[in-house]
């Protein structure tokens, strides 16, 4: 998101004729230097989330000297957990780029300048060139202080030709072509796809994007890939053998991703909170049959239990409290589910808000846009900070229990295992064969007690064994 950030230049008034007489002829009345406003805004880092202390420019959407329109993209930046489309708050130029694409850049620090008239690139060219350096954290902070410009000594019309010639300067750079662009227009892609592409040596020019607003994701380059090879001849084995993934390099020091220092100050503040763990088993033949008879409707079985969740946690609203100051807790009053999904360098946890309120189909098609959409990084803040109870399952990696960590500001989270047969003994004394389901519910202790979790395990195991009240 941008901000403005007025420029100013000095002006020189002129008496009015009432004055002139009092002062008499040929008086002369002295300068006062007179603030105006000029045209030029400054684009700062925005801040995407409540955590976010700096930002990383994944790509420029436009090219210095192009024109911009309000609401209209400037700039991808990489937040803690997603990349976001900054948009432009007024109609201009993008007359100079401050931050180069793959830098980052303290939140409130400039990144670009914006120019109302193609004549005042000049101006916020040159004031690009005597930055000595990109604005830092401690520059962004004196933002409140408005910004002079120093009067040019020269007159007007000797600086029009030098205007006119960093005008056109700007010009050709904004319509020189962009290293990663097709005829001057930036390809947008996310920061695996370019490290994909990268490592396979495909070319991300030509690719038509398949993500939001046209983005290069990562199956957009392996589908280029693959259709090089299907083509046969030179070209698929020049492929075959740039196609050679990088290898780690053992003994290097790799700093963490943005969004992999966000994960390390979450971790690092939940120590703080003190938690306890309870373990359950259900047995979910009937939520297995339940499961295989509407998949086919595009149901899924992460969506089968957020819903189920949801169902318990509105007769046990405890569970779905939170403490944040460690004071006073709060009763939420939405039950928001969060499910946590492994992406390329890191973890987030897409929300399904109010799930306990929206059928299981609608349920399960806002659980595949939610994943499609933090896979390509553009889930909004809203999107994935507004958890009130969280779910982490490893059951699909064979995983049969396990212990999850308690994400800052909820009140519990639950491992689910994965579902396998057991022999297990009836209540009239036979040996049965039966799916199992194991799950360890780690909750903050402030506010939750062993006896809250076990009776919402309790209801849990009832709605999953007999799910009829899922498809409602």
């Amino acid at each position: 998101m941008s901000h403005s950030h007025l420029l100013h230049t000095t002006f020189v008034p002129t008496a009015p004729p009432s004055l002139r007489r009092r002062l008499g002829v040929g008086a002369h009345l002295p300068r006062k230097p007179h603030l105006i406003q000029s045209k030029i805004r400054e684009i700062f880092m925005p801040a995407l989330s409540s955590t976010m202390t700096e930002g990383k420019i994944v790509s420029w959407v436009k090219s210095e000297g192009d024109k911009l329109a309000k609401g209209e993209s400037v700039v991808v930046v990489e937040s803690d957990k997603a990349d976001m489309d900054v948009e432009s708050f007024y109609d201009g130029y993008l007359a100079a780029i401050i931050v180069d694409e793959g830098l980052s850049a303290a939140v409130g620090s400039t990144i670009a300048l914006l120019a109302e008239t193609e004549e005042e690139i000049a101006l916020a060219q040159s004031k690009k060139s005597s930055s000595p350096a990109p604005a830092s954290a401690s520059a962004a902070g004196g933002n409140d202080a408005p910004m002079v410009l120093e009067e040019m000594p020269s007159p007007v019309p000797a600086a029009a030709p030098a205007v006119a010639s960093v005008s056109s300067n700007a010009s050709a750079v904004g319509s020189a072509v962009h290293p990663a662009s097709e005829g001057g227009k930036r390809v947008v892609a996310s920061p695996y796809a370019k490290k994909l592409a990268k490592d396979l040596g495909v070319d991300l020019k030509g690719i038509v994007g398949s993500g939001p607003n046209g983005r290069v994701v990562a199956k957009d380059v392996e589908a280029a890939l693959a259709a090089v090879n299907v083509g046969g001849g030179s070209a698929a084995t020049t492929a075959a053998e740039v196609a050679k993934p990088s290898g780690v390099e053992l003994g290097s020091v790799v700093p963490f991703t943005t969004m992999q220092s966000a994960v390390s100050r979450n971790m690092v503040e939940s120590l703080a909170v003190p938690t306890f763990r309870v373990g359950y088993t259900f047995t979910t033949d009937a939520l297995d049959a339940l499961y295989k008879k509407i998949k086919s409707k595009g149901v899924t079985m992460t969506a089968l239990l957020a819903k189920a969740t949801a169902l318990a946690l509105v007769q046990h609203p405890v569970v779905n409290s939170s403490c944040r100051d460690g004071k006073s807790f709060t009763y939420n009053s939405h039950i928001n589910v969060a499910v946590a999904v492994a992406i390329d360098g890191g973890l987030i946890t897409p929300v399904l808000q109010d799930a306990d309120k929206i059928d299981i189909y609608s349920l399960s098609r806002k659980w595949k846009e939610l994943v499609d959409k933090a896979r390509a990084k553009q889930l909004q803040p809203q999107e994935y900070n507004s958890g009130t109870f969280t779910l982490s399952n490893l059951g699909m990696f064979g995983v049969d229990r396990f212990d999850a960590i308690l994400p800052p500001g909820t009140g519990a989270i639950m491992a689910v295992g994965a579902s396998e047969p057991a022999l297990v003994g009836t209540k009239d004394g036979r040996i049965g064969l039966k799916t199992q389901m194991q799950v360890n519910v780690t909750a903050d202790h402030r506010v939750i007690y062993g006896a809250d979790l076990a009776a919402f395990l309790q209801t849990l195991a009832k709605i999953i064994e007999d799910p009829n009240d899922l498809t409602l």
